[in-house]
């Protein structure tokens, strides 16, 4: 049976929505233990919160003032110290930033290749993954008697519950692990908003190109606050200079799975579709009635986005 091993995602002190999309993958994986590890200047309340997650066996946390902030030179040494002492088979990432940073490292220091995207679990070490921008699966086998390091696709799993109390404990490694210096932390540029998290958020409302300016995506924003949205956009609309590239969604920017997404003056561009696959409702509102996000979306109207939004708030006000 496999033995398995989930390498905590958090910012600022918090387990992130990520880590429980992770777990959740790792849950389908046939095996006789599934641990967290948290890696932190002090992560007992890290920790805490992993113990939380449904399914969850045993998590340690790895408290050293080098892991204050996650640099993937850093950690993944450590990360291959906690595999060896641990005897895990599989190591496992949510497919973040945090993730794709960290996990080839962890692979190319146990010598073995590194499994992307992971969406769906056939068996313990057969898996799905998409390719093609999303439009096709793939099916990808590793040897079984190598350690399978791998990133989860978040968006193609529902985070487990945090209704459960697991073990937690301290870990300690041998003191003659080697860390790098060549890497150091400098900053995090954050932008600041009041808004849901794209990544996570259960409304998306996403401008494109058809929008037409910088100025005019006030209309976009406006209307997600009306209804609690994160906001999004396509990556025309990033190009043309509208919005900053954090609020791409797209297979060059976030893959992302609300419950409901509402999209303005988008065509539907392969890339943009990879992003926006697993979403529950796609609501498309579009000039062209030919637009390619016709094709997968549930609900869509054909029309001017600067009169339907405006028609769509006033019908959101008389109901409240």
């Amino acid at each position: 049976m496999s033995r398995i091993l989930v390498i905590a995602d958090h910012f600022e002190g918090t387990l992130t929505a990520a880590t429980a999309k992770a777990v959740a993958g790792a849950r389908e994986i046939a095996h006789e233990a599934l641990d967290v590890l948290v890696l932190a200047a002090d992560g007992a309340a890290i920790a805490g919160e992993a113990a939380r997650l449904a399914g969850v066996d045993r998590v340690t946390h790895l408290d050293r003032a080098e892991n204050a902030h996650p640099i993937a030179a850093i950690a993944a040494p450590q990360i291959v110290a906690a595999v060896t002492q641990g005897h895990y088979s599989h190591v496992l990432a949510p497919n973040t930033s945090f993730g794709k940073d960290m996990m080839p490292r962890v692979a190319a220091l146990l010598g073995v290749e590194m499994v992307t995207d992971l969406s769906a679990v056939l068996d313990t070490h057969r898996f799905q993954r998409p390719i093609y921008a999303g439009n096709a699966l793939t099916t990808v086998e590793t040897p079984p008697d190598e350690t399978l390091v791998a990133t989860v696709r978040t968006a193609s799993f529902k985070p487990v519950a945090a209704d459960a109390q697991a073990d937690v404990a301290a870990r300690q490694l041998d003191d003659d692990i080697e860390l790098p210096t060549h890497s150091r932390f400098v900053g995090i540029e954050n932008h600041a908003t009041d808004r849901p998290d794209l990544a996570t958020a259960k409304r998306v409302v996403s401008g494109g190109r058809g929008v037409g300016s910088a100025a005019n995506f006030d209309i976009i924003r406006e209307f997600a606050d009306s209804i609690g949205a994160a906001v999004g956009a396509s990556r025309a609309a990033v190009d043309a200079g509208y919005v900053p590239n954090d609020m791409q969604v797209g297979q060059t920017g976030k893959i992302i799975a609300p419950e409901l997404y509402i999209c303005f003056g988008i065509s539907g561009a392969i890339q943009h579709l990879a992003g926006i696959k697993d979403a529950g409702t796609i609501v498309a509102v579009n000039a062209d009635p030919d637009a390619p996000i016709f094709e997968i979306a549930d609900i869509g109207l054909v029309g001017d986005l600067f009169e339907i939004i405006p028609a769509l708030q006033s019908a959101l006000g008389a109901s409240s």
